[in-house]
């Protein structure tokens, strides 16, 4: 297992639901009536378009569930960055078995390696210095792997669940300043980090002074957010927030921030086109 795998319970578990989703009542009535039960073959995952591989263990665990006749091979680990046409990996085993998990592996390399692509041109985009940051604009049910393809992607993850730090936003100062807010979440949750998302300067200060452990600025321009950082001046880490694109991804890392999150990693990434294609049968 490494890094970049999500937790294997979930793996399992997310792979038992998608495999039953797609089976449905009555199985894969299609390949059935066609591939007769002896037959063996060999299919080769291959990419369509380059990018930054994922998912592999959720591809393993979905031909895993057909028995040990099927035996999955990689050529790559998750993290590698391939050309168009690369292959992969190699699923060998019964043809049935093969076409029957086929859609289920391939959508979760395809959805998993398309967040990582993603991720990997924001990283290579900032070049260095602030590290690029997921949000919880995820998939319901899917955070721990889009997760996980972040960091394939060499991203780092934000918060995993609503438990794991404070983050007060602005509907949470709707009811008080970040001063209060600070003091009170310190003293309910004095292991957690405090961080305090702000849209002005004013509120910057506010949240430093109180001894937030990082300020969020949110919707603010480059010249904005470098305004934060010297009012800041290394009391409190500094993440940047809201409208990111790859286009100005590197003028916000310029500004001294220590982090840029962004929702579209794990929101938006297109799928990474990735085809299984038989290439022996026994």
């Amino acid at each position: 297992m490494s890094a970049f795998d999500p937790p294997a319970p979930i793996v399992r578990r997310l792979v038992a639901a998608a495999l039953a989703e797609d089976l449905g009542l009555l199985g894969d009535i299609t390949t059935e009536a066609c591939v007769d039960p002896d037959r063996t073959a060999t299919a080769a995952f291959v990419t369509r378009v380059a990018g930054t591989v994922a998912g592999t263990a959720l591809a393993t665990e979905t031909f895993r569930r057909f028995g040990p006749a099927v035996r999955v091979e990689w050529s790559v680990a998750d993290g590698d960055d391939v050309a168009a046409g690369a292959e992969l990996g190699r699923v060998h085993g019964p043809l049935r078995a093969i076409l029957t998990g086929e859609r289920t592996a391939l959508n979760f390399l395809s959805h998993c390696s398309g967040i990582a692509t993603l991720t990997r041109a924001y990283v290579r985009a900032v070049g260095g210095g602030a590290r690029v940051l997921d949000t919880r604009k995820t998939t319901p049910g899917l955070r721990a792997i889009e997760k996980a393809a972040v960091r394939a992607g060499g991203g780092h993850n934000h918060r995993e669940s609503l438990s794991d730090a404070v983050l007060v936003k602005d509907n949470h100062l709707s009811a008080l300043g970040p001063a209060a807010a600070v003091a009170r979440a310190r003293a309910l949750w004095p292991g957690r980090m405090v961080e305090v998302e702000c849209e002005t300067l004013d509120q910057v200060a506010e949240a430093v002074a109180a001894g937030a452990d990082r300020v969020m600025v949110d919707n603010m321009d480059p010249d904005g957010v470098r305004a934060a950082v010297a009012l800041v001046a290394g009391r409190a880490e500094v993440e940047v927030s809201g409208g990111v694109t790859l286009a100005t991804v590197a003028d916000y890392a310029a500004t001294g921030a220590d982090f840029v999150s962004v929702g579209a990693l794990t929101h938006s990434a297109p799928i990474l086109d990735i085809g299984l294609d038989i290439v022996d049968e026994g």
